[in-house]
């Protein structure tokens, strides 16, 4: 059994929903997990605001505005006249309830009970509409396996418990929803990180699965950015840690919080296309590649900072103390390099940047740099692979270049360079590391 998740975007609209349908038919007896339509999630959260603020018209104008448009797509979507009925009547009750909110105190509680309902939603309209194409679907409602423990982490070992049960009744297709789960306290919560794709992660762990596929309206992952670089191609086989340095420079690719679940219990990822359900995708497992590069991505806006101090020289506690600074100010750091008299480091949150940079004033002279960009090669870099680091410096020759990051992890070399220089940069490793193979 497999788990298919598929993403806002793949239902929303009415014929979205029909496409994917015939793909969860096609695919046979397997776990779905649908996210919310598309656009749903920001409208709840536009009526979370309004209530937060004690605007209860703007509130009730905009859940009006969703339900009309609910109301539509239920209209298109159905042939037979009890099955229309019974989304209409389902889409009624969810919107009433939703205005009774507008009636009393609002809080984060009330919040995450308004942002749960649009995968409520979709799950719904998903399946009437299979019971109507004669699928018979059994629908799993997150909030009564989903669970989270008292450190806001996903409680497998419940997960399972709760959801092995469920399944006991045999079906052609099992039926969920991605992002909402309880919390310790037993109050409707969400995963956050990842949200959907964090659900089929979890629910692929619990059960084992044969294969979790993640669809989108994307082919896979590139080797490059498309809209940067020509003759870029889709990179159809990671290892999990290939996918989580990717995910992390912004690559259209799971969530790195996502990969865990499947990580660990080498489940396959693949992540398919919607558009091209015949495309092979993009497969994510823990089989590694030996001497291969398989993609470049970049980071944009990264502040560079450096601090140089001779009392640094054969000092210990030095580089405590630096770090001790940004972890105050709850900002992560990206890269760092280090000299016997120096330190250079980036982050990509300048929101306490000024009073980070005072502090570090206190233990020598300090330096900032703006508008730079993180380029990162990912492959199999370990160390004793020759040439590797050659091929990627050798490509940045004409590109002047203010940190590189090698070592840290097996699967990344990282390069600092001003924004103004990404573009050039990226074409650059495109030609050295692929056309030139």
């Amino acid at each position: 059994m497999k788990v298919l998740k598929f993403g806002g975007t793949s239902v929303g609209t009415s014929d979205r929903i029909r496409h994917v349908a015939q793909l969860i038919r096609e695919a046979g007896r397997n776990v779905v997990v649908l996210s919310a339509m598309s656009g749903t999630t920001n409208t709840l959260s536009e009526v979370a605001d309004y209530l937060h603020n004690r605007n209860r018209d703007g509130a009730k104008d905009t859940i009006k505005l969703l339900e009309d448009k609910y109301l539509k797509i239920a209209a298109e979507l159905f042939s037979d006249p009890s099955s229309r009925a019974e989304a209409e009547n389902g889409i009624r009750e969810t919107f009433s309830s939703l205005l009774s909110l507008t009636r009393e105190l609002f809080g984060p509680v009330q919040e995450r009970i308004v942002l749960a309902q649009g995968e409520l939603l979709s799950t719904r309209l998903m399946e009437l509409y299979l019971k109507e194409t004669g699928v018979d679907v059994l629908l799993l409602p997150a909030l009564s396996f989903m669970k989270l423990d008292a450190q806001g982490e996903p409680d497998l070992d419940y997960i399972r418990e709760h959801l092995l049960p469920m399944m006991e009744r045999k079906a052609d297709v099992y039926l969920t929803q991605g992002y909402i789960c309880r919390n310790a306290d037993n109050e409707v919560d969400n995963l956050q990180r990842g949200g959907s794709d964090y659900t089929a992660s979890l629910i692929g762990a619990a059960l084992t699965a044969e294969e979790i596929q993640i669809w989108t309206d994307i082919d896979g992952m590139h080797n490059n950015d498309p809209r940067i670089v020509e003759h870029t191609a889709a990179v159809r086989h990671l290892h999990f840690e290939e996918a989580a340095e990717l995910a992390y420079f912004g690559a259209k690719i799971l969530h790195p919080t996502c990969i865990q679940p499947a990580k660990h219990a080498n489940i396959p990822v693949r992540l398919l296309n919607t558009l091209e359900p015949q495309a092979p995708g993009t497969l994510i497992d823990n089989n590694p590649e030996p001497g291969t590069i398989k993609a470049v991505a970049a980071k944009d806006n990264i502040t560079a900072i450096k601090i140089k101090s001779s009392r640094m020289l054969l000092a210990h506690g030095f580089l405590r103390k630096v770090f001790e600074i940004f972890e105050s100010y709850r900002t992560p750091i990206d890269m760092i390099c280090t000299s016997e008299v120096g330190v250079s480091l980036t982050v990509d949150q300048t929101r306490y940047l000024s009073e980070i940079v005072h502090e570090l004033k206190h233990y020598g002279t300090v330096t900032v740099d703006l508008d730079m960009c993180i380029v990162c090669v990912v492959g199999d870099m370990d160390w004793e692979n020759v040439g590797f680091e050659s091929r990627v410096l050798a490509a940045m020759k004409d590109i002047p270049v203010r940190m590189v990051g090698y070592g840290g992890s097996n699967y990344n070399i990282s390069l600092l360079v001003r924004s103004e220089d990404k573009v050039r940069a990226l074409q650059g490793l495109s030609r050295h590391l692929f056309q030139e193979c």
